[in-house]
């Protein structure tokens, strides 16, 4: 029964998870319902003041491009950081992180992904060999520390006016 509980919390989890994202998306914008019924499109006249419009209000991103603030890049492999306990491994924090950036420089974040995991892997370990996934690890207040962390080498790495944040996407650990 022991080997089965972790098993039944996970899966118990990732079905709230996707239950909760289902009945939290937003409502679909007139324009996604009326894609949706083959609705009218636009005139050429009008998406072409549309598109000045946007070009002259927004942001430019790289390469002087109309930006529209902010996208997130999955890192494509999860982040395990072991925790010694009497110079054992006595469990296992698994980690997936999200970088916020400008809009333009979600390549420039895989290009850049050696360095930033290395920064993000010493982040972690630094943070598990003070305790810091010990006890109560997922309060509020202990991950801030570890999202203000890694912002700093996101921001080191990819300069301060790309990266934006650091996001947690899911975080586990697993006693041993």
């Amino acid at each position: 029964m022991k080997k089965l509980l972790p098993i039944i919390m996970l899966l118990v989890g990732s079905g709230a998870g996707v239950g909760a994202g289902i009945f939290l998306r937003p409502a679909p914008t007139e324009e996604e319902m009326a894609a949706q019924a083959g609705g009218v499109e636009a005139s050429e006249e009008e998406d072409a003041e549309k598109a000045q419009g946007d070009h002259e209000d927004k942001p430019h991103g790289k390469d002087g491009e109309p930006s529209d603030g902010m996208e997130y890049v999955r890192l494509p492999n999860q982040f395990v950081v072991p925790l010694v306990d009497n110079e054992r491994i006595s469990a296992m924090v698994v980690m997936a992180l999200s970088v916020e950036v400008a809009t333009g420089y979600g390549e420039d974040v895989f290009e850049k992904e050696p360095k930033l995991r290395d920064g993000f892997l010493r982040v972690l370990f630094d943070h598990a060999s003070i305790g810091g996934f010990d006890g109560a690890f997922i309060n509020n207040e202990n991950l801030d520390v570890v999202r203000r962390k890694l912002k700093a080498v996101a921001q080191n790495v990819m300069g301060q006016d790309v990266a934006n944040d650091v996001l947690i996407f899911e975080i586990a650990r697993q006693d041993y």
